[in-house]
């Protein structure tokens, strides 16, 4: 027995207790009371899921789960897809509540589980096979419904002869059959890998062995129950589940609804990026979600709980990313600070960077790039100001043209005005081609290692948010923010317009007198 599988078959053995230990039940209740109540669970998935699975029902079903098991119930034959972000519990549902609640009101037959592997497929399917042989509540309502066969063979069978059957993507499925049934309920659970998403063709082969062997399986007679269902986040436009979303909206095209079979719930984390209402409230929070895209990467939330597809280094890519130590402030040819800064006042990300040139190469030396106010992007400024002590030295600072009008211009005046004098920046007004034809421009100076990112700031929340949140997703369609990837090349645009450090623009801050940013 390999170690994998005896790992599994412990870790099976501990929620076979678990099960048992949850379940407890009344033994005092009447036959008669037990059948209104068992009739009553069984009219309302939500309540049927809670009662039963204590263990797993920790706080309520979210209103896509009670959804799903609608659809679902409502069609024997169908195709939908789950497209639930990851942590929704889609796995939970539709591998293992819906198909008991199903099969337990004689609406199921012969389950089809699909996982990524086969190990991973023979442990969802272990879920069910728990629950049928230690869930006290189903066996006291329901009866010992085991019979024989094991999980770990990726078969099982029901006292009623119901099969229970679990297989990898890409196994030999055709002709599947037990006696003369043929599955009726086939699900495949996050078989993705961001392997196979990379490549064109084996994805294809994929969604084809998914669409078509698979999906031939069911027993194809008028009148036969084929309920197809596909669970996983959609990170990538070449997962399965994507695939069949175009497909799907190709079928369901000009088509009644009354003659729709193949349905698409999309269900992401929260709504957007500025409200972060939850869609599962009662397990997370919007505070919760807010806290957690915060710590973690931009691209990886926006691909695992908004299905977006963001994919890195398309255009810039990994080893383009140079971090060296960097000359001393006093020795470039020239300095700029620019800026790019947005209407909306916290939605929206603020960039601010300090870049020095010295001969061909450019230095990013100091980065503000966050969701934040442009009253803090006022003061990150005047604190890098003091902190270098720029006044020494001919620093040009810019900001995009939209900094002229006077909401952008009275946050730094106002800083200026509390600090006593003023820094001297000014309206990037020239003429720009397409920002994307212009960001993507800087990818010759990164291929070339002309642009260097300091080392000392490598760790720092501002220099990561700009190379892998926004510099690494940055393509056409990408839907990533690229205010940082939009300031850094304003301010090359800048330094490449400065011959030498004597025709850098003058440092005129002047000290406890009003001197207004206003053009």
């Amino acid at each position: 027995m390999s170690k994998k599988l005896e790992t599994i078959l412990k870790d099976y053995e501990q929620h076979c207790l678990l099960i048992e230990q949850s379940t407890s039940i009344d033994i005092a209740e009447t036959p008669g009371d037990k059948r209104k109540r068992v009739r009553k669970l069984e009219g309302d998935y939500a309540s049927w899921f809670e009662y039963y699975f204590p263990a797993y029902a920790k706080v309520p079903c979210a209103w896509f789960h009670k959804r799903m098991a609608k659809i679902i119930d409502e069609h024997d034959v169908l195709d939908l897809l789950g497209e639930i972000y990851r942590s929704g519990a889609k796995s939970v549902h539709l591998d293992m509540g819906i198909p008991l609640w199903l099969y337990m009101r004689k609406k199921l037959r012969f389950m089809l589980l699909i996982g990524q592997t086969d190990p991973k497929s023979k442990k969802l399917l272990s879920d069910i096979q728990a629950q049928l042989k230690h869930n006290k509540r189903l066996i006291n309502d329901y009866g010992r419904r085991f019979k024989y066969g094991s999980w770990a063979d990726g078969d099982f069978t029901a006292s009623d002869g119901a099969k229970f059957v679990s297989a990898s993507i890409g196994q030999s499925v055709r002709g599947l059959r037990e006696g003369n049934d043929r599955p009726d309920y086939i699900v495949v659970d996050d078989v993705d890998t961001k392997q196979r998403c990379n490549n064109d063709r084996l994805s294809r082969e994929a969604y084809e062995w998914v669409w078509e062997d698979l999906k031939g399986t069911f027993d194809q007679s008028e009148g036969s129950t084929r309920r197809f269902v596909v669970a996983n986040n959609n990170f990538h436009k070449n997962t399965i589940i994507n695939q069949l979303k175009k497909e799907f909206k190709r079928i369901n095209k000009d088509k009644p609804k009354e003659e729709i079979e193949h349905f698409v719930l999309t269900v992401k984390a929260v709504n957007n990026l500025e409200e972060f209402k939850a869609a599962w409230p009662e397990k997370t929070s919007s505070e919760y979600w807010r806290k957690f895209y915060a710590n973690t990467t931009h691209r990886s939330f926006m691909r695992e709980f908004m299905h977006k597809h963001i994919q890195d280094g398309t255009i810039f890519k990994q080893e383009h990313a140079r971090w060296e130590s960097v000359p001393r402030i006093n020795q470039y040819d020239a300095l700029v600070v620019y800026g790019d800064l947005s209407y909306k006042n916290q939605g929206d990300y603020k960039a601010l960077v300090l870049i020095g040139r010295k001969g061909k190469k450019f230095y990013i030396l100091r980065v503000f790039l966050r969701r934040a106010s442009r009253a803090d992007a006022a003061v990150w400024l005047y604190d890098l100001y003091e902190e270098l002590n720029l006044q020494r030295y001919p620093v040009q600072y810019w900001i995009e043209g939209l900094f002229a009008q006077d909401e952008f211009v009275n946050d730094f005046d106002e800083e200026g005005e509390a600090r006593g004098y003023y820094i001297p920046v000014q309206a990037d007004n020239d003429s720009k081609p397409n920002k994307f034809d212009r960001i993507e421009g800087l990818e010759a100076y990164f291929h070339r290692g002309n642009i260097i990112f300091d080392i000392r700031r490598k760790e720092d929340k501002d220099f990561t948010t700009l190379w892998d949140d926004q510099f690494l997703p940055f393509e056409k369609g990408s839907g990533a923010n690229d205010d940082g990837p939009d300031a850094v090349q304003g301010g090359v645009a800048k330094l490449n317009k400065s011959k030498s450090r004597s025709d850098g623009a003058k440092n005129t801050s002047t000290k406890g007198k009003r001197r207004s940013n206003r053009y």
